[in-house]
């Protein structure tokens, strides 16, 4: 049996980081310290529980199931559930949302400055239909990513960041002002769920799966060995990430009696950017965050067309997958970035807690074992606290319910109601199935 080196295993853990470390990683945590100000600190730590800790419990409990995650879930909650759910996922993480974003983040950063106002829809199609264009031919060949994303990209990628964050603390863009908005009452929980927008926790169960088989390409079989590099790989890759999200808010906090609050953290960056190196460094942040949006963007593409690819069962080639949610990106990144994260907020809210709660049961699954109904019923419970959850930030209210919930379901005003409702429904599930004792795993078995 092959066992990699520890260079291999670095190797693995940055390609991670920069699949990881795309569109999102870079817009939402400068657009926080803007906004959060002298509160930025607390509100960043709400953002790491959600940027960095929750992506690497998704990427731990994919190593714990051996990269099969999706047929876990299949057995542990209801297959039409999960099916739906992993569908939605997808989708959001894919051509819908996340991959579009990549796209259109690099344009605003790197493209944008050095175009006049009319010339803006033309010069976005022509970058699009490049980028894009690159994201297929990636993603055409994904036993390559590790020596293309891992060896090249990142490497690129870290350099640059490194250089503007020294520059950024050597020589500070201004003074932090106040907080502003709900980061002045609530930054905690207000950073926590702006570490929904990243999308890294959704993003890990499609990356987690392209690590895993990966790992396996190259010849390392065993299931214990295969967890154990991609943990390994999943503490350099969110270690990484830490350390560029503080810098990136710092940035942000310092940003806005300079630049006044701007319309997204892509034009905050690309702001910064141009003050700390003039036009030159407008020219070298272009090309190395279309790197890092590239990377993403090639992997969320892979990780979907390889799900429903399966999904189909081979019916629908992964070739062709790829060709169809690259042409749909292109298109829908021509939206523009403002209005992609507008129409992704309500989506992320919904699906968010239900896979936070199942991602954190799955990681006790050797004591859980045959009590299905403690994911089942805390999913269910979970599953009505994110509809209306996901409703409210489309706009959609219900005033007497909502005002029901906020008296009496703790956290429910700072978008967090599921959660207590959630682990009481897994407590029952725990009991329900205790309590029925054989039946119960006679049951599973059948199953």
């Amino acid at each position: 049996m092959k066992r990699m080196s520890k260079g291999e295993i670095l190797t693995v853990g940055l390609m991670m980081f920069s699949i990881f470390f795309g569109a999102g990683n870079l817009i939402f945590p400068p657009a926080l310290g803007q906004a959060a100000g002298s509160n930025s600190i607390i509100a960043m730590l709400g953002f790491l529980v959600t940027g960095v800790g929750l992506p690497l419990l998704g990427i731990t409990a994919i190593a714990m199931q051996g990269g099969k995650y999706v047929e876990f879930m299949n057995r542990k909650t209801y297959p039409w559930l999960a099916t739906a759910l992993l569908v939605i996922l997808y989708l959001t993480i894919g051509p819908v949302f996340a991959v579009p974003r990549t796209g259109a983040v690099s344009f605003e950063i790197g493209i944008r400055p050095f175009l006049s106002a009319d010339s803006l829809t033309m010069g976005q199609f022509i970058y699009s239909l490049f980028f894009f264009g690159a994201t297929y031919y990636l993603a055409m060949t994904p036993n390559k990513l590790i020596d293309r994303v891992g060896k090249l990209l990142t490497p690129a990628l870290l350099g640059f960041l490194v250089i503007l964050f020294v520059k950024s603390f050597v020589t500070p863009l201004g003074d932090v002002l106040d907080a502003t908005g709900a980061y002045i009452t609530a930054p905690f929980s207000q950073g926590f769920q702006d570490g929904y927008q990243t999308m890294d926790l959704l993003a890990s169960l499609s990356i987690g799966t392209i690590v895993v088989n990966a790992i396996r390409m190259r010849g390392v079989e065993d299931n214990k060995s295969v967890s154990k590099i991609c943990i390994i790989s999943g503490f350099i890759t969110v270690a990484l990430m830490a350390m560029v999200y503080g810098s990136l808010a710092y940035i942000g906090a310092t940003s806005a009696g300079v630049l006044g609050h701007v319309e997204n953290g892509g034009q905050l960056l690309a702001g910064a950017v141009n003050i700390f190196f003039g036009p030159a460094g407008n020219l070298l942040v272009a090309f190395i965050i279309a790197l890092a949006c590239l990377t993403t963007s090639c992997g969320m593409i892979s990780g979907m067309a390889w799900y429903f690819n399966k999904l189909t069962n081979n019916r629908i080639s992964y070739a062709r997958l790829v060709q169809v949610s690259t042409l749909f990106s292109f298109v829908v990144s021509n939206v523009g970035l403002t209005q992609i994260i507008n129409l992704s907020i309500p989506f992320l809210v919904a699906i968010y807690p239900l896979v936070i709660v199942f991602v954190v049961l799955s990681l006790f699954d050797g004591v859980i074992a045959w009590r299905y109904n403690v994911y089942r019923l805390a999913i269910d419970v979970t599953l009505v606290f994110a509809v209306l959850d996901g409703l409210g930030a489309a706009g959609v209210k219900f005033a007497a319910l909502q005002s029901i919930f906020s008296a009496y379901v703790p956290f429910y005003d700072i978008g967090m109601g599921w959660f207590v409702p959630a682990l009481a429904a897994a407590v029952l599930g725990w009991v329900v199935d205790s309590l029925r004792g054989a039946h119960a795993r006679d049951a599973v078995t059948a199953e």
